[in-house]
Formats: structure tokens, C-alpha cells, sequence
């Protein structure tokens, strides 16, 4: 059987071959009778859009890409990047747009993915784990409208982003710790090129104050890994911590591990607190008190504001949502 072409939808629909391209092609001045007669006549013929013909029309290629500016090891450990994909890719398809995933995570990669982007193959951009001074960013330039998932630092007032508010969920679990009446509170950061890594701790110091001393702050870069090293170096430099707060759920888990190896009690000795309330909060022993961030609101928010820009937006504000603070045993 041949393949079924835009004229046999056109005599399928019993309207003109040209009704059939306008609505196509996303033409709104197509009459309701005639949508659904067209919609009918596709589902019956088994028609599939070229892609390639469409867009020499729409100057649209039909997708988005997706830049993770982090290496892969990271990005596949890490659960809070499976929700983000899912939402993404849930919402793109009721548009009719495919998502691309591209790494960006070294020199190479960043390079590649630029001349892809510039090219003309990408719609939109949606750039996740992007690090303050990334070239990458400037690479992209001139090229489709590109927003973030989380702020870029330095460059807030220039590509769009939907986030959680880091600093706020940083206080809410510091708070909680000087509630309990914990008196050596330490912290593990995230990088400190990331908006994750600089808020956090600033949400922790607006609440100890000078308190939050050097002494008692150190840094892991999100894996579980960098959070057993950072928890053994600050049990080495202040070993009467009683609490942590630890920047990402994934680092927490390394933290809880390293207590377990210098034989300390959690909560009894050393209470502990991540952020995300991804899936390894409820899996870690005990479980973690956390800072639950609305992954799956951020990236509706965050691919929202790119479709607006797709359809000749000209400016999007950025949108900061709330965290909340979720007890389990871990402190």
C-alpha cells in the first residue's frame, strides 16, 4: 500500500487540499467542522506529517533540546533529573514537539552541542546544571530562545528561569535544627557556581549568623560520594557537630554513611537533613528529614516559559517556587 498523502486526507475530509496544510501547519482561521472532519480523515488514513516539508513552511523544526551541562556519571545517579525529563517530555508531546537530550558536561560536548543548537535544528532550549561563567551559554548566541531550570548565575536578567527558593529552604532546615535545640550545626553545600550550592548556604547563615563559621561548612558537588568525603572532613575538623544539613537528599546519603563508619547515632548523636525529597529520602536508613522542592512544578513552570517564548514571546518573568520542610527519622 502507497503512503497516505495529504491529498487523500483533503478527500477523506471533503475539503481542499490547502484547508488540510493551514491546519497542519498550526493556521488558527481553520472552522471546527473542518478540524474535526481533518482529525478524522488522519486517524482513518494512518497520514503522518512529514516533518521535513512542514518545517519549510513553519521555519519550525518540531523539537526542543535539552543541554545537561554536568558529566553523564552525574546525571544518571542523580533522581531529581528523571522527573524533570518526564515533565518535559509529557508536556513538549501535547504540543506535538519531541525533547533531545544532549550532554554538555565538557569542552568537547559543550562545543558539539552549540553547532547543533546554532544550526537551526532546536526550536528551544531548556538548560539544566548550568555553572556560573559556563561558555557554553554565550555559544549559543545568535540562536532559538533558550530558558533555565534554576537561575544562571550572572546571567539572571538574561535567560529566563523557573527554580524553587533554594534560600528559603535553606532557613527552614536550619531553623528546625536550632529549634531542636542542636547547637553545632555544619553544612555540606552543592558547588558553589550553582544557585543550589550559593542559596542553601545562604538560607543556613541568615539564620546562625556567625555561627556558621568555616569551621564547620564543606563542600560536595551533589554526588553521594562528595557527601561521605565532606562529612568526614567536618567530622575530622569539628568533631562535636550535632547536626547537618546537607545541600542535595544524594549527598546526605554519603553524610549518613560516613557517620555510620565514624560510629555515630543518627539522629541520637548527629541529626541529619537533606534537600530535594527525591526518591533516595525514603530509602536511606533511617530515612531523611529533607527540604521537599517541587521538582515537577519547576520544570512544568520551566517549560512553560520556553513554549511562551516559542510562540513570539518577548519577554517571560522569572518564577520562584516554595519549599517545605519534611520530618522523618534522620533528625
Amino acid at each position: 500500500m502507497k503512503r497516505p498523502t495529504i491529498h487523500d486526507v483533503a478527500a477523506a475530509a471533503g475539503v481542499s487540499r490547502g484547508t488540510v496544510s493551514r491546519l497542519l501547519n498550526g493556521d488558527k482561521y481553520v472552522s471546527p467542522a473542518a478540524r474535526v472532519a481533518i482529525e478524522r480523515a488522519i486517524s482513518e488514513t494512518g497520514y503522518v506529517v512529514n516533518r521535513a516539508a512542514r518545517s519549510l513552511v513553519t521555519q519550525r523544526t518540531g523539537s526542543v533540546v535539552m543541554v545537561l551541562s554536568e558529566p553523564h556519571d552525574k546525571v544518571f545517579e542523580d533522581p531529581n533529573y528523571s522527573t524533570t525529563i518526564r515533565v518535559a517530555i509529557r508536556m513538549l508531546a501535547e504540543r506535538d514537539l519531541s525533547l533531545v537530550m544532549m550532554m554538555a558536561g565538557d569542552e568537547g560536548d559543550r562545543e558539539r552541542v552549540a553547532r547543533y543548537i546554532r544550526g537551526g535544528h532546536a526550536d528551544g532550549v531548556l538548560l539544566m546544571s548550568t555553572h556560573a561563567g559556563d561558555p557554553f551559554v554565550e555559544a549559543l548566541q545568535p540562536g532559538p530562545p533558550a530558558v533555565s531550570y534554576g537561575a544562571v548565575i550572572g546571567r539572571e536578567g538574561v535567560i529566563p528561569y523557573a527554580a524553587a527558593d533554594d534560600r528559603l529552604g535553606g532557613r527552614q532546615m536550619t531553623e528546625y535544627f536550632v529549634a531542636q535545640g542542636r547547637r553545632r550545626i555544619a553544612m555540606i553545600t552543592g558547588p558553589m557556581d550553582t544557585p543550589g550550592g550559593i542559596q542553601r548556604l545562604e538560607g543556613f547563615a541568615d539564620v546562625l549568623g556567625r555561627k556558621a563559621s568555616t569551621k564547620l561548612i564543606a563542600h560536595g558537588d551533589w554526588t553521594q560520594a562528595s557527601g561521605e568525603r565532606a562529612m568526614t572532613e567536618l567530622l575530622e575538623r569539628t568533631p562535636d557537630i550535632d547536626a547537618v544539613f546537607v545541600a542535595s537528599d544524594l549527598m546526605a546519603a554519603g553524610a549518613l554513611a560516613a557517620l555510620r563508619a565514624a560510629g555515630r547515632r543518627v539522629p541520637d548523636d548527629v541529626a541529619v537533613g537533606g534537600f530535594d525529597d527525591s526518591s533516595v529520602a525514603v530509602s536511606t536508613h533511617p530515612p531523611l528529614t529533607t527540604i521537599r522542592q517541587p521538582l515537577a512544578e519547576v520544570a512544568q513552570e520551566t517549560v512553560r516559559l520556553l513554549l511562551a517564548l516559542i510562540d513570539g514571546g518577548k519577554h517571560v518573568d522569572p518564577v520562584i517556587l516554595p519549599t517545605e520542610l519534611v520530618i522523618r527519622e534522620s533528625a
